[in-house]
């Protein structure tokens, strides 16, 4: 006597051939979906990107400016830029 199932019933392989089908379908849903949050994100960062594009421009612009003013700026010994952090000001000492 062999065990085998029913007629009207999928043998153990149809089953697991249809699971395993299941799974991978559902698997590249998943995956078509993480494609495509990650094709929003590089499209909001490709965006952002010609935000600073005209920031850096401006910023650019005001480099080339300080630089060609630098050999007209006559700083003495010790002294540095002021707003820079390396402009020391020097306080009067109270005499008592």
């Amino acid at each position: 006597m062999s065990v085998s199932a029913p007629p009207d019933q999928p043998s153990f392989f149809d089953q697991e051939v249809s699971r395993l089908t299941l799974d991978i379908a559902m698997g590249f849903e998943e995956l078509l979906d993480l494609n495509n949050v990650l094709n929003r994100k590089l499209e909001e960062v490709s965006g952002m990107k010609k935000e600073f594009a005209t920031i850096a421009d401006l910023w650019r612009s005001f480099h080339e400016v300080m630089r060609d003013l630098q050999p007209e700026i006559d700083l003495r010994e010790g002294e540095g830029v002021p707003g820079t952090g390396g402009h020391v000001v020097q306080s009067r000492a109270s005499t008592s």
